[in-house]
């Protein structure tokens, strides 16, 4: 069984263990080892309270260091051993609940003001003891001197023994004393640090307000202030401090000196600069990445000046997943740097950058009143530059792109909303061929965007409720009859109100949804197929009326389809009769007799096969005996003619043909997109058996099935 953690206090105990250790073998004190732990307890509580608080106070620390001349701790090794304490072990201990980066930097600042508390506290015991030396020195002249010169050399142990750099100058700015460690800060020659002004080290690089505290400090309107500073070195390289300043008043409290200490954080910036680096570059090319270029993107659209412009380029290369899965990886990264290095001398202008936002994906930016003009221009010197081939590994490997462009003026979009803009366009470049560029288009974009929405709405669309069916009528053409209809899906969307099957049916094949939307379909539709037959005279015509259901290339596919179709059958308690499954020719080009297996089955069972859209598919017409089809739906574009009178002879003659031959091969004809009268007698003399078109009726709810209306459409 594991020990319970320790607490805050616990922790808190042990920092003051560690402290008292370090620091009583070189105090001069009666008190035991355990003592002196029990009298650094509360002050290491100030210290830990000082390093978790919301605002940092420096004079808590100060206190502190205060305090320890106070218990006698005036050994100048007490001081230096305390900074290395809190140093190791403050945040270790006393910073568990915290970022621990910022909680260094405190701790930091707390040994600053440690250091000066200690050292105003010695300097003011000193003066004390002057002054106490002057009332005795009749009686004990020569004692006092000794303790006296002791002190002093105290003070001056702890002054230059420290490991930060500390200087001391007059309220003009005149440097009086400086320490070891700030001299070596400087490179090493006390003189040239000792004959500065503190007013002439000025850097292009100080904060705005750090020579604002300086004068409140100096005028004696603030005690104290920390700031990250960077300084010139006599050989012009340059030093950056935490630096903290604070004023020493004389014994009336007039402001008398100004007292800095110095901590070296140049390595600690060079290394922070060099992550930087790292994180907003790509380690492969050596571009900009995705964060560094959002960054310079939202600077320059943020910057609506008046005239103020950006371009875009969203370069896609094209077919580079072949080359990496032919050649590999490594080759795929050879052909990226060099890539890289093409598109960095083509953007070399000022207000021009390139970044790779990953894989194959770069981008160029242009800023600038002029960037209509530009931007064209750029993306001509990218494609041009993607001409000549890439040597990798021997081989000679053709380049190209596609690039999709964005321009405008700044303020008017936000990073997200142009850089969506831009890989649209470039995606309708790269549908269009390819190595090409393409100009944004608000239209295209707009129906992108709504795909996209249509995409992401049509998984819970079905659960909601948001599809339903309409039904087309199927006319017997030598009795008018209505012998059936064909199940429509439409879809029913909250914004865009009702959408026809082109719009969504695509969009759920890509899903995969068009899965579980198909078998909806088939239920709702067998299930109205029953009701029909319920409700017509079954000796009749009508009481066989057929249900006909779309089927894509993705269903057809499912290895669910036969089973489905049968339980979907059994549940409703239709015979299979009842069901006509309506299969595009296309899909079926080349099927093998694995693809035609269900459809066989099904076929078997009694369930009519219609082969849709047939004439559109280069039909090998030798190919209809293997396909297990009882129904050819014949594609409108042989009929249209007939809308005119007279009809094309040629047209009559090519549907007369393919009527005979599913004649002669037991195939019923049903015929698409019937819109006259016309046309419907034309097709019923060249023998089609069914028709379908707006001149009998359009696509409605179930109760219209009969309302037939015979009206040309085309009038």
């Amino acid at each position: 069984m594991s020990a319970e953690p320790d607490g805050p206090e616990d922790r808190l105990r042990r920092f003051a263990t560690i402290w008292s250790r370090a620091v009583f073998p070189v105090t001069s004190t009666s008190l035991t080892r355990p003592e002196l732990e029990e009298q650094l307890l509360p002050l290491a509580r100030r210290l830990s309270v000082a390093l978790r608080a919301r605002v940092f106070d420096a004079d808590e620390a100060r206190a502190v260091g205060a305090t320890l001349v106070a218990v006698h701790c005036t050994d100048p090794e007490v001081l230096s051993r305390t900074l290395d304490c809190v140093d190791a072990y403050l945040v270790l201990y006393c910073g568990e609940d915290g970022p621990k980066e910022q909680l260094r930097a405190r701790a930091s600042r707390l040994q600053h003001a440690m250091a000066a508390g200690f050292a105003a506290a010695l300097r003011e015991r000193t003066l004390t003891e002057q002054e106490a030396i002057s009332s005795a020195a009749l009686k004990a002249q020569g004692v006092v001197a000794q303790a006296l010169h002791a002190t002093e050399a105290r003070f001056r142990a702890v002054f230059e023994g420290a490991a930060i750099g500390i200087g001391i100058a007059d309220l003009e700015g005149n440097i009086l004393q400086v320490n070891g460690a700030l001299v070596r800060m400087f490179g090493g020659a006390e003189q040239t640090v000792r004959t500065r002004n503190v007013m002439e080290w000025t850097h292009p690089e100080d904060a705005p307000q750090v020579w604002r505290l300086y004068e409140e400090l100096v005028s004696g309107q603030r005690e104290h202030y920390h700031v990250e500073k960077a300084f010139y070195r006599p050989d012009g390289t340059v030093l950056w401090t935490n630096l903290t300043v604070s004023l020493l008043r004389d014994a009336d409290g007039n402001p008398e000196y100004q007292l800095a200490l110095m901590e070296d954080t140049t390595e600690r910036r060079l290394l922070n600069l060099r992550l930087r680096y790292e994180a907003t570059h790509d380690a492969l090319t050596g571009l900009p990445n995705r964060t560094l270029f959002f960054e310079r993107l939202e600077k320059a659209l943020g910057g609506a000046g008046e005239g103020q412009r950006f371009g875009l380029c969203y370069l896609d290369l094209d077919g580079f997943k072949t080359i990496n899965d032919s050649l590999g990886h490594a080759a795929g990264d050879r052909l990226l740097v060099e890539v890289a290095d093409r598109l960095q001398s083509c953007a070399t202008a000022p207000g021009e950058m390139v970044a790779r936002l990953g894989g194959d994906e770069f981008v160029a930016l242009t800023i600038g009143p002029d960037t209509e003009r530009e931007v064209d221009e750029l993306a001509g010197r990218i494609m041009n530059a993607l001409v000549a081939p890439v040597s990798v590994d021997g081989r000679e490997l053709t380049v190209r792109g596609s690039i999709g462009i964005v321009e405008g003026p700044a303020g008017e979009r936000s990073a997200a909303e142009v850089l969506r803009s831009a890989d649209i366009t470039m995606y309708r470049a790269k549908s269009a061929g390819g190595n090409r560029f393409e100009l944004a288009d608000a239209e295209a974009d707009a129906r992108a965007i709504t795909r996209h929405g249509l995409t992401t709405a049509l998984p819970t669309a079905l659960d909601r409720g948001e599809f339903f069916i309409e039904y087309q009528p199927l006319v017997h053409l030598l009795d008018g009859t209505v012998r059936g209809a064909e199940a429509l899906v439409r879809w029913l969307h909250p914004q865009h109100g009702v959408l026809g099957p082109d719009r969504f049916i695509p969009l759920a094949e890509h899903t995969g949804l068009i899965v579980p939307l198909g078998r909806w379909v088939l239920e709702q539709s067998v299930r109205q197929a029953r009701e029909w037959r319920e409700r017509y005279d079954a000796t009749g015509p009508e009481g066989s009326l057929r249900i006909n259901v779309n089927l894509s290339p993705c269903q057809l596919t499912h290895p669910g389809l036969v089973q489905d179709t049968v339980d979907i059958l059994e549940r409703a308690g239709v015979t299979p009769d009842a069901l006509c499954l309506e299969v595009t020719e296309s899909a079926l080009i080349g099927a093998d007799d694995d693809l035609l297996k269900p459809l066989r089955r099904l076929a078997e069972m009694g369930v009519d096969i219609a082969l849709d859209d047939f004439g559109t598919g280069y039909s090998n017409l030798a190919n209809l005996r293997r396909l297990p089809v009882s129904i050819l739906k014949l594609d409108r574009s042989f009929t249209q003619s007939m809308q005119r009178f007279p009809a094309d002879p040629v047209d009559l003659k090519i549907v007369e043909g393919i009527v005979s031959l599913a004649h002669g091969l037991n195939l019923s004809v049903t015929v698409e997109g019937v819109e006259t009268g016309a046309q419907a007698e034309q097709l019923r003399i060249l023998g089609c058996d069914t028709a379908q078109g707006w001149y009998y009726a359009r696509p409605g709810p179930p109760e219209r099935l009969h309302e037939l209306a015979l009206v040309d459409a085309t009038g």
